[in-house]
């Protein structure tokens, strides 16, 4: 069973709470059976208003399309500060200049509509690897996982490290390989190549045998761009809500560029091509790809089955006797006609 709150929990919580102390309260002071009774009901009420507030549903899933084929694809994606800089295309639905993040998604959604049929894993590193997505091949679950990626939060950042995911990414394609052997597995590094750290980057020559093809995508400028603070919180998209990282140098804001030297090293130990997103490497990389046979079986839009209109039922009844009593309470009341012409009768 899932809940599907209508307003936040704690609301609901503190809500209930209130409510059902305060129906105790007068059930605990009754003194006649049938006010007992009454309160008691209330109190069945309030709790049948707080479950229907969770809104308690089971089963079903909404499931995008899925597809088994002979191809897998692993993307990798760098999320550390540096691709918060605002030196990518400006996106058309944005007034603001996009950032390289924002350039990675909509290259990602690209590449994995070109390839239906395939498997995908998504993966994105900054101070540490972290695997958004096992291998599926749900589009709707690459998808969503995508439009969420944001910058790691600025405060925790510690530098970039371009080799960061060699280890981690290596570990998941040589456990891919041992488990299906007979599939093809592509690679697809997509980054701006900055190595702020001081240690020299690590090879990524132990990756190259564990797979079959794949790119380096480079985003960004030579010239560089501001990069966007990401608290965590805060919308990154509301421009009255953006800051910028500062040089401690300079007391200005930063500046971050592309290093396509680095970036063409990384392909070159990988042993495929590099491309800049804005030469179209996502549609270059994946033209001629071969998915193999798939086989490809309708989504389902099935959401979960929600039951909390059959406890509004008793609900409604309950409320309706309340207003029943009510209304009963202000009939009798009421002073009858007779009593009122006597009273009428002793004035004058």
């Amino acid at each position: 069973m899932t809940l599907i709150p209508m307003l936040p929990v704690p609301v609901i919580a503190v809500f209930g709470a209130v409510l059902c102390g305060a129906v105790l309260w007068r059930l605990a002071g009754a003194r006649r059976p049938g006010e007992r009774l009454g309160w008691a009901l209330r109190l069945v009420m309030v709790v049948l208003l707080v479950v229907i507030s969770l809104r308690p549903s089971i089963g079903g899933e909404a499931r995008g399309p899925v597809a088994s084929g002979g191809l897998e694809v692993y993307f990798v994606v760098d999320t550390t500060s540096s691709m918060a800089a605002e030196d990518a295309a400006t996106s058309p639905d944005r007034d603001a200049p996009a950032t390289r993040l924002d350039a990675v998604k909509a290259d990602i959604t690209a590449m994995s509509e070109q390839l239906v049929g395939a498997q995908f894993s998504l993966t994105s590193f900054d101070a540490t690897s972290v695997q958004r997505v096992p291998l599926t091949t749900d589009s709707t679950a690459l998808a969503s996982a995508t439009s969420a990626l944001t910058s790691e939060i600025t405060y925790y950042s510690r530098g970039s490290g371009i080799d960061a995911p060699v280890e981690f990414v290596g570990e998941l394609l040589a456990t891919a390989r041992g488990a299906h052997p007979e599939r093809s597995r592509v690679l697809f590094y997509l980054g701006d190549g900055e190595q702020t750290r001081a240690e020299v980057p690590g090879s990524f020559g132990a990756i190259a045998e564990l797979i079959d093809g794949g790119g380096v995508i480079g985003y960004g400028t030579a010239e560089g761009g501001r990069m966007r603070v990401f608290d965590g919180y805060s919308a990154d998209d509301d421009p009255a809500e953006v800051a910028y990282i500062q040089d401690p140098t300079t007391g200005t804001d930063a500046v971050s560029a592309l290093d396509e030297t680095n970036l063409a090293v990384i392909a070159g130990e990988l042993g495929v091509d590099y491309r800049h997103s804005d030469d179209g490497a996502a549609r270059e990389f994946v033209n001629g790809i071969d998915i193999g046979p798939t086989t490809v079986r309708a989504g389902s839009l099935a959401g979960p089955v929600e039951f909390y209109w059959i406890l509004a039922i008793p609900l409604a009844l309950l409320a309706l006797g309340e207003l029943a009593a009510a209304g009963l309470a202000i009939a009798r009341s009421r002073p009858r006609p007779e009593n009122s012409r006597h009273v009428r009768g002793v004035r004058s």
